[in-house]
């Protein structure tokens, strides 16, 4: 999703050339690249701590995605509508790291693309893809949890209905795909010309701001503006049953032993604090690539050091290695999937102890 190559004013962070060219090391006066003696982009111990660096990322991503579609396999009790939502989240970072890093990786560190013109194509298809999939993840998971705290009962009836969920997550799919594929695909055909060099792959729509601009309103802004809200209101609820929880007790005095409110609202606010860590760590990892993106674009790249976007864009993917932490973890149904795959002589799990993602939830709301 790097689109900040400018011919001779700003490179794209898909254009590993600006690592060496006068914009990564900003000697405007000149076009002179900076290179080591064998013509590598980089000297030799700068691409051995990046080549390990790079492939730690992979691994992570694609270990830690790996495990969560393959807790689905293993242990039937997941696959409800909740976690189906999860799994399409798996599936697209999965890709990420299987596909568009160890594409990428060459290309950062010899400085030149070589793989031709249609698995450039490819690539930023399948990138922007993923990416923008994973966003629109994050979001349905938000909206999941939000129906499953204000709409409980209705929820709770619809969750055998698994024909919903892949609706939705095909919906996904599609409106990722329609949000930059076409314009990747058929920019150059509207046009009437191609702006790539041979050796190298960026997306033709680089620096036209009011297009990058369009597309992040779909891609980050609505998104984040929408996790916001759904974990906002689900704070609010929480807190709102909190309060009612308190009342009852105080004016039934049996109450605290026969509900056990001081654990539930233990609780909720661990929920309450997983919630804003969900909104913060999207934030973290979308908001300064492409606030640098729109504002980049704008200035033809005079404005901001070409550095700090090549870290903003690698924050995209690192979102893809803390995402499977960040959600399936904090379950325990999950995590007793992973003992299983993990450790299988060790732990079995248990179907008859499974709990959906909403279970606490809706527990709670059976008080009422």
């Amino acid at each position: 999703m790097c689109l900040w190559y400018c011919t001779g004013h700003f490179k794209d962070a898909r254009t590993p050339q600006a690592f060496g060219d006068s914009n990564w090391m900003r000697i405007p006066p000149s076009n002179s690249t900076t290179v080591s003696s064998d013509g590598a982009p980089f000297p030799g111990y700068t691409m051995v701590i990046l080549a390990i660096l790079m492939i730690t990322l992979v691994v992570v991503v694609v270990v830690g995605n790996a495990l969560v579609i393959l807790a689905f396999v293993v242990d039937k009790s997941l696959r409800n509508q909740c976690n189906y939502f999860f799994l399409n989240l798996a599936i697209s970072d999965f890709l990420v790291g299987a596909f568009c890093i160890p594409v990428y990786m060459p290309y950062i560190l010899t400085g030149r693309w070589m793989l031709g013109r249609g698995l450039c194509k490819l690539w930023l298809v399948m990138d922007y893809l993923l990416c923008t999939a994973s966003v629109f993840n994050i979001v349905l998971i938000s909206y999941d949890r939000f129906l499953s705290v204000t709409r409980a009962v209705r929820y709770r009836a619809q969750q055998g209905v698994t024909r919903l969920a892949v609706v939705k997550m095909l919906a996904v799919w599609v409106l990722a795909f329609l949000l930059y594929g076409p314009a990747i695909i058929f920019w150059e055909l509207m046009v009437g010309e191609s702006i790539v060099p041979e050796d190298e792959c960026f997306a033709e729509f680089y620096c036209t701001w009011y297009f990058l601009l369009s597309a992040s309103t779909f891609e980050f802004f609505s998104p984040f503006i929408s996790v916001a809200f759904f974990n906002f209101s689900i704070y609010l609820n929480i807190q709102r049953r909190n309060r009612s929880r308190m009342a009852h007790e105080a004016s039934n005095p049996c109450a605290p032993c026969r509900s056990g409110g001081h654990a539930r609202l233990l609780r909720d606010k661990k929920i309450a604090k997983s919630l804003a860590v969900i909104v913060c760590v999207f934030g973290v990892c979308w908001a300064p690539y492409t606030l640098l993106m729109i504002i980049r674009a704008a200035c033809s790249g005079s404005c901001v050091e070409h550095h700090w976007y090549e870290v903003t864009f690698w924050l995209l993917w690192l979102n893809s290695a803390i995402n499977p932490f960040l959600y399936p973890l904090c379950h325990s149904s999950f995590r007793r999937a992973f003992a299983k795959i993990l450790c299988p002589k060790r732990l079995s799990v248990r179907p008859h102890e499974e709990r959906n993602c909403v279970t606490p939830l809706w527990k709670d709301m059976k008080q009422f």
